[in-house]
C-alpha cells in the first residue's frame, strides 16, 4: 500500500471539458448565422466565456485535497491474477467530482486504470482492477493523475503526482504440484525412476536378509551373532551439493510451448531447489549469459527458495553468445566441493561444439554434470509428418529432420564427455531433471 505524495509535483493545470467546447461552439454558430457588424459583441461574448472558464477553474477544489492510496500485493507469479486497488479520500472540505487515472505498465494487463466519481467531504471511495502480468520483473509504480471538476463543468483542475511502490513479478512455477508429490514420498522408497531401496551411501540400519538383497550388503559380524543373515541398509546421503547453472543467453530466448526456453529452465530450477532443500541437500545457483550475472551460495535452509527466486526474476535475456568457459570457471572456483552441476541451456550443435564442449572439462574433471534442455515438440511433429500438402511442407519436414539429427549429434557428443543429458518436452523439464537427480542420489553417484 502506497500513499500519494501531495507535497511534491507540479501545480494544477486547467483541462477544458466538453461543456467548455459546447459553450464556445454555440455562440460561434450563432455569429456565423447572424453575422454581426459590431465585433465588440463577439469580443464581449468570448471574454465572458473566458472569464467563466477561469472562474470555474479556481472554483474547483484543488487536487492536493484528494489523497490517493494504491493497494497491491508485494509480488505475483508470472501468469497469476492479482488485485490492484485505489483508495481515494477527500480532504478538500467540500464535495467534489473527481477522476483518477493511474499510469500502469501495459504488460500488467490491468482491467482498468481510470475512474470518475462524486465524493462528499471527508469521505472515501475505493475502486479496483485485476492484473495478470505478461512478463516477469520489477514494475515500479509512479504517476497518478487527479482531476477535480468545477461547478460549471467547463474546466477541470489537473495534477499529476507520484504514488510510489513496485510490484515484483516472479518466474512461473507450473511444476509446483508435481514437486509437492515427490516430496511426500520418501526418497528411499523410490520415485518413478528410483526403483531400489538401500542403494545410498549413508548407513541407516541393520535388518534381516531378504531374497534379492545384494550379498555384498551382508554384515558378517552381526550375522555371526544371530541365527539368521543380517544385512546393512543404507539411505541416500544428505547434505550433498547441487548447483544450477542457468544460461540466459541468446539460445534461451526462443519460444517453445508458448514460453521462452529460459522460463522452462527457471521452472526446473525452482523445482530442483524445492526438492533438494526438502531432502537436506545444499543447492546453489549461478546465472550467466555473456558474463556471470549472479551467484546464490549453496544452502539447504528454508529461505533458499526465496533467494533463488530473487536471483532469477530480474534477469533480462541478452542476445549474445553465452560465455560457458567464464561461467564454468567461476562456478568451479566458487563451488569447490564435489557437486552435481545442472546446466540449463539449449542443444544447438554448432554452439555445443564451438563453446560448450571446450568449456565442459572444467566441471567434469571433479564434478558430475547434467545438461538440461527443452526441445520443441513442433519440430518433432513436422519431422514425423507422413503427408505433405505442397512444397513448403516438404521443405519444412526435411528441415525438421535435419534439426533433430543435429540435436542428437550434440547429445551424443556431450554424453561422450561423461555428461548426463536430459532433453525434455515443454512442461516435463522440471520433473525429468528432479527424477534424474533423485536417481543419481539413490545410486550413490553424488
Amino acid at each position: 500500500m502506497a500513499p500519494s505524495d501531495r507535497s511534491r509535483g507540479p501545480r494544477s493545470v486547467p483541462v477544458p471539458t466538453g461543456w467548455a467546447a459546447l459553450v464556445i461552439v454555440l455562440p460561434a454558430l450563432a455569429f456565423a448565422i447572424i453575422r454581426p457588424t459590431d465585433w465588440w459583441v463577439v469580443a464581449l461574448v468570448l471574454g465572458a466565456i473566458v472569464l467563466l472558464a477561469v472562474g470555474d477553474f479556481f472554483a474547483a477544489p484543488h487536487p492536493r485535497g484528494i489523497e490517493v492510496v494504491r493497494e497491491f500485493p508485494a509480488s505475483l507469479t508470472l501468469g497469476e491474477r492479482g488485485e490492484l486497488g485505489w483508495l481515494v479520500q477527500n480532504r478538500a472540505g467540500r464535495a467534489v467530482r473527481v477522476s483518477v487515472a493511474d499510469a500502469l505498465w501495459p504488460s500488467l494487463q490491468a482491467s482498468r486504470r481510470f475512474s470518475e466519481f462524486a465524493l462528499a467531504a471527508d469521505r472515501q471511495h475505493r475502486f479496483g482492477a485485476t492484473i495478470e502480468p505478461l512478463r516477469r520483473g520489477r514494475f515500479p509504480f509512479g504517476a497518478v493523475t487527479i482531476r477535480t471538476l468545477g461547478p460549471l463543468r467547463m474546466v477541470r483542475r489537473q495534477q499529476t503526482r507520484t504514488v510510489s511502490g513496485s510490484l515484483a513479478v516472479l518466474p512461473a512455477y507450473p511444476s509446483r504440484d508435481a514437486m509437492l508429490t515427490r516430496m511426500r514420498i520418501p526418497l528411499e522408497t523410490g520415485i518413478r525412476s528410483v526403483r531400489t531401496r538401500g542403494t545410498g551411501t549413508d548407513f541407516d540400519q541393520l535388518r534381516e536378509y531378504r531374497p534379492g538383497d545384494d550379498i555384498r550388503r551382508v554384515d558378517w559380524a552381526a550375522t555371526a551373532r544371530q541365527p539368521k543373515a543380517i544385512v546393512r541398509e543404507y539411505r541416500a546421503e544428505r547434505n550433498q551439493h547441487v548447483v544450477a547453472l542457468l544460461d540466459n543467453g541468446r539460445v534461451m530466448a526462443g519460444t517453445v510451448g508458448g514460453a521462452p526456453r529460459v522460463e522452462h529452465a527457471m521452472d526446473a530450477v525452482l523445482g530442483l531447489t524445492q526438492v533438494a532443500t526438502r531432502i537436506g541437500d545444499n543447492i546453489g545457483l549461478l546465472t550467466f549469459d555473456n558474463q556471470v550475472r549472479g551467484i546464490v551460495p549453496a544452502s539447504n535452509g528454508k529461505a533458499q527458495f526465496g533467494r533463488v527466486t530473487e536471483a532469477m526474476y530480474l534477469l533480462d535475456t541478452q542476445y549474445d553468445e553465452s560465455a560457458y568457459r567464464t561461467a564454468f570457471t567461476t562456478a568451479a572456483a566458487r563451488f569447490r566441493r564435489r557437486s552435481l552441476f545442472v546446466v540449463f541451456t539449449d542443444l544447438v550443435e554448432s554452439i555445443v561444439v564451438d563453446s560448450l564442449l571446450p568449456a565442459l572439462p572444467t566441471l567434469t574433471r571433479t564434478h558430475l554434470v547434467l545438461i538440461a534442455a527443452v526441445r520443441d515438440p513442433d519440430v518433432s511433429d513436422w519431422a514425423s509428418a507422413t503427408r505433405h500438402d505442397g512444397v513448403d511442407e516438404s521443405f519444412r519436414s526435411a528441415a525438421a529432420v535435419a534439426s533433430l539429427n543435429s540435436r542428437e549429434r550434440a547429445i551424443a557428443k556431450l554424453s561422450a564427455t561423461g555428461a548426463i543429458v536430459v532433453d525434455s518436452r515443454p512442461g516435463d523439464l522440471a520433473t525429468d531433471v528432479v527424477d534424474r537427480y533423485l536417481e543419481l542420489k539413490a545410486r550413490g553417484r553424488l
